[in-house]
Order: C-alpha cells, then structure tokens, then sequence
C-alpha cells in the first residue's frame, strides 16, 4: 500500500515532510534540509522521553499504556511466552522510543523497513553499540515484526545515547506485512478523535 493512502493520525498529518511527503517523525534528524529516517537525533529522543512526547507525532502521551514496533526476534520472543502462558519480560534496553498507540499502527505501515519482511535499511546507526549493532545499511527486517503496547516505560539519558525499557506488556498485535492494521488503525483514528482512550 502507498503511503498516501494510508489515514493519518491528525498530529502525524501535522509533521514536516521530506520532498516525497513522507511526514518526518519527531525523533528525526535533520542534515543539509533533509530529514534523515533511518537515524535518531539524540537532543529529540530526550527531550521526548523526559516530557512523554510520542516519538511519531511528538505530542504528549497521556497516563497509561505506550506503544512501540519491534522486529522479528522480539516477536517471537513475545510470541513464545505468550503461548507459554508466561508473562513477557525483556529488560535489555533499546534506543527506540515509545509512542501513541495510532502513531505506532501507522508507522508500521508507512516506514518501509517495519511495514514489510523484505525491506532493507538505507543507513546504519551513526555510532554503533551494542544497543544499535542490528542498524545497518542493507539489514534487511525479515520475519514477523509486532505493534506492542506496554503498561509503562522507563528511559536514561546518557551523554550519547536515550535507552528505554518496556514494561508489562498489554497488547501484541504481529505482522508479517503491516497492512493488516489498516481497520485498526482507522478504528484507532476514530475513538481517539472521539475523545476514547486507546483500544486494545
């Protein structure tokens, strides 16, 4: 699916967008005039972690739970302690950021490395460590990826880096090709235009 044809939440239609239209997440960072996607500006993940700013959209997140598009071994990770019957723990930190439960729905479908298996990315991570050694050029998703929603989060702020960790998880939603969140996402757009707090 194109990504103009997917809806939009009404604080993601309100972005800045690259030359294509792409509208360009809050975290993003900016070089020579042009965002650049596949990186992360640091200044912008704190400053959203510390005032529970989406790291879509860029607004305020409201108490309760956040949402988050995770790759294929963190999915099949939710996926067996699910069918486990055990809770979901993973306190391994990640550098990606917490967000609207609409804004996660749409991203999924609109980044092309989360919407779909066979996408690759186009940069690596700036200065790779152990928390983003899978960033790389050419990396290509594969698998199943997953919009999770989490009870809470946790974040530290470090001269170089924003880590977060995700606490108790509240919903899974897996895909192999994100489109399948097309009629969530839009029910999603509804109830919280209608005021509603996030489906689940």
């Amino acid at each position: 699916m194109r990504f103009d044809m997917v809806p939009q939440p009404p604080a993601v239609g309100a972005r800045p967008r690259d030359g294509r239209g792409y509208p360009v997440p809050a975290i993003t960072p900016w070089e020579g005039g042009e965002p650049q996607f596949a990186l992360t500006d640091h200044a912008r993940s704190a400053d959203c972690a510390r005032r529970r700013l989406c790291s879509v959209c860029g607004t305020p997140m409201p108490a309760g739970p956040v949402w988050r598009v995770i790759g294929p071994a963190e999915t099949a990770a939710v996926a067996e302690a699910l069918a486990a019957g055990r809770p979901y723990r993973n306190l391994a930190p990640t550098p990606e950021g917490p967000g609207h439960r609409a804004c996660m729905l749409y991203a999924s479908m609109v980044c092309p490395y989360l919407a779909r298996p066979n996408a690759r990315r186009g940069l690596s991570a700036a200065a790779p460590d152990e928390a983003t050694a899978h960033v790389l050029r050419g990396a290509v998703r594969g698998g199943t990826g997953a919009v999770v929603g989490f009870a809470e989060y946790e974040h530290a702020v470090t001269a170089t880096q924003v880590l977060f960790r995700f606490l108790d998880l509240v919903e899974f939603r897996p895909h192999e090709s994100a489109d399948v969140h097309l009629d969530e996402l839009r029910a999603e757009i509804d109830r919280t235009a209608g005021g509603q707090p996030p489906g689940r």
